[in-house]
């Protein structure tokens, strides 16, 4: 039987044979690539190599032929050198001979000399000798006599500012003190970043003398023009802390005496203010004595205070401390405690009680015993504060600072005595009911009523409060019985600044505004004052209706103005100096300042009242 063999079957099959060996030779032709491309990989790996090490190769000769330069060049250096220290000794050599020569003639020139002088003095006689120790004995009579009108001028000196104190007091004004600041490291670099230069940070604002300031006015294409400003003291920048509270350490002593005190501290952002109060703010890095100079007037003035109440009897006086903040025209108490015992600061209120006097009722009052307390209470509230950082000061106050210390004195000496009759005499004065104490008083009820209601409505710190609930208040229960209170109030005033300059914006912005037309209303105020009008507009600020007992009121007020010397700063310096002569120009009714003859008075008076027994 045949044998059929079909043609596509085996074409069919040749044709899958030379599919799979080309199938084989690609899959070859893909390996030999991948090995072709790590190859080149290598290749790029060993050129790259290749040239590092050509570049380090290079970069080693360029190294070797710098030290070789170098070195050639410290070795002619120093063979110069050696040649001059050469030539320097032998000049060397050569001036000491020219010394020993100069040494020697010098020694026979003097030994000629003595001769002669003693030639001289052998030759002089006698009458001539008591001319010499006359002339000696007036030589000395005249050193003495001058140190006496030294003396003598120095006493005079510290009798015209006694003087003048006392014409102060006897007039009622206002004492102005003025501190000029030195010049700070960020007065040249904000002079740097504002692109002025050095004229911004130069100094034009000099204290020529213990009361009088000096404002070099500079205006361009014009003279310098001098303006002159007096206070009654003038701290220059070199002045310490302790120097500058020894001029207002008085005041404490007054304030033991029955008179409030206020100390203010006013001027622009940055020139001095909470330094002045406080002291510096690295106290803590500082050592015990440091520390203690570098202090402010509030703890000077505690602890001068606490120094003043230890030569009393004991336990005759308490001190209480208050701290409040006057913030975007808002009233806070600092000290008040929330829920949780906390410090929180809590709105408050101002108001005017029936005898005329300012009043904040429900603040907080802490009792301390020692400045270290007083220290610890102000610092532990001071983050309550409100702080924000502007162009002018990193750390700029938001607000105004009020501490009160409040003394409750149980045996007032005999100057408070007659203080506290001219208060209760004012207060009588000022009352729209006049009610006038009698033994047989047929108006005991309605006494009795008023009292009580006078009583309700008078502050709890207010110096002058003479609570009785008796139906006829006895004028010796006030005065003897009752704490007699006294107020020393020291105010760290926010400082008033340009919104151009400082750069706030925002909620700062608003800041700053309060602060401008708080610091407005107080000049207001204080022109009001000095141009004896018959309306004051204390009510037109939070912070002049708080402090209205201290401006226009009978207590002892001290005003520190604080500037900057830089010129960059002169427009908010001269407005602070005008506020200072403004208010030195007040002359408030002051019935406090009395002599020793209206004292005796006032104390005759109180024992021949108490001579009436009561029924």
């Amino acid at each position: 039987m045949p044998l059929f063999i079909n043609r596509d079957q085996i074409f069919a099959h040749q044709v899958h044979l030379l599919e799979h060996k080309l199938r084989s030779k690609e899959e070859r032709i893909l390996e030999l690539e991948t090995e072709n491309a790590l190859l080149h990989l290598r290749l790029a790996e060993c050129s790259g190599r290749q040239r590092r090490d050509h570049d380090e190769v290079t970069k080693a000769v360029n190294d070797h032929q710098l030290q070789s330069s170098t070195k050639k060049i410290t070795q002619s250096a120093l063979i110069k050198l050696l040649s001059g220290v050469q030539a320097v000794k032998h000049d060397l050599s050569e001036l000491f001979a020219v010394y020993v020569s100069f040494a020697t003639e010098l020694e026979e020139q003097s030994k000629q000399l003595l001769e002669k002088v003693e030639q001289a003095n052998s030759s002089l006689n006698g009458h001539s000798e008591d001319e010499f120790q006359n002339l000696q004995v007036r030589v000395a009579a005249l050193e003495h006599s001058l140190e006496e009108e030294r003396e003598n001028c120095r006493a005079e000196k510290q009798k015209r500012k006694e003087l003048h104190n006392t014409l102060v007091e006897l007039r009622g004004n206002i004492r102005v003190h003025c501190r000029v600041r030195p010049v700070l490291p960020f007065d040249q670099i904000q002079s740097s970043t504002s692109g002025s230069g050095s004229a911004s940070s130069e100094e034009v604002i000099h204290a020529v003398s213990d009361d009088t300031v000096m404002v070099n006015c500079v205006k361009a294409g014009m003279l310098v023009q001098n303006k002159m400003f007096e206070f009654e003291r003038v701290h220059g920048p070199e002045e310490s802390q302790e120097a500058v509270f020894e001029e207002v350490k008085s005041l404490l002593t007054s304030l033991l005496d029955g008179y409030n005190v206020c100390i203010m501290a006013y001027g622009q952002t940055g020139s001095g203010k909470t330094h002045t109060m406080m002291g510096s703010q690295f106290l803590d890095e500082l050592s015990g004595t440091q520390q203690e100079a570098q202090q402010g007037i509030i703890p000077k003035a505690a602890a001068e205070l606490f120094r003043l109440i230890s030569e009393k009897p004991a336990e005759s006086h308490t001190v209480e401390v208050s701290v409040m903040e006057v913030y975007n025209n808002e009233v806070f108490d600092l000290l008040a405690r929330d829920e949780h015992s906390n410090a929180a600061g809590q709105r408050r209120d101002v108001i005017t009680t029936a005898s005329g006097a300012s009043q904040v009722p429900s603040l907080t009052y802490e009792p301390v015993s020692n400045a270290s307390e007083v220290m610890q209470i102000i610092s532990s509230v001071l983050k309550l504060r409100a702080h924000c950082p502007t162009l002018v000061h990193a750390d700029s106050s938001r607000s105004h600072l009020i501490v009160t210390l409040t003394v409750s004195s149980k045996s007032p000496n005999a100057v408070a005595l007659a203080r506290r009759l001219q208060s209760a005499k004012m207060d009588m004065r000022r009352s729209t009911q006049k009610e006038w104490w009698s033994p047989r008083c047929r108006r005991a009820n309605l006494a009795a009523h008023h009292s009580a209601d006078e009583t309700s409505a008078s502050p709890a710190s207010s110096p002058c409060s003479t609570p009785s609930l008796s139906p006829c208040p006895s004028p010796r229960h006030s005065i003897t019985q009752t704490p007699f209170r006294t107020k020393l109030q020291l105010v760290d005033l926010a400082g008033s600044e340009c919104a151009g300059m400082s750069g706030v914006s925002g909620a700062a912005l608003w800041e700053s505004s309060c602060i401008n037309r708080s610091l407005s209303a107080l000049s207001d105020v204080l022109g009001a004052l000095a141009e004896h009008r018959p309306h004051i507009p204390y009510r037109n600020s939070k912070l002049t209706h708080l402090l209205q007992d201290a401006i226009g009121g009978d207590a002892k007020l001290l005003v520190m103005l604080c500037v900057s010397p830089t010129q960059r700063f002169i427009t908010e310096s001269l407005q602070s100096l005008g506020f200072g002569t403004r208010a030195r120009q007040i002359t408030r009714r002051n019935p406090c300042t009395c002599s020793f003859r209206s004292v005796d008075s006032s104390l005759m008076l109180g024992r021949k009242i108490t001579q009436f027994p009561l029924k």
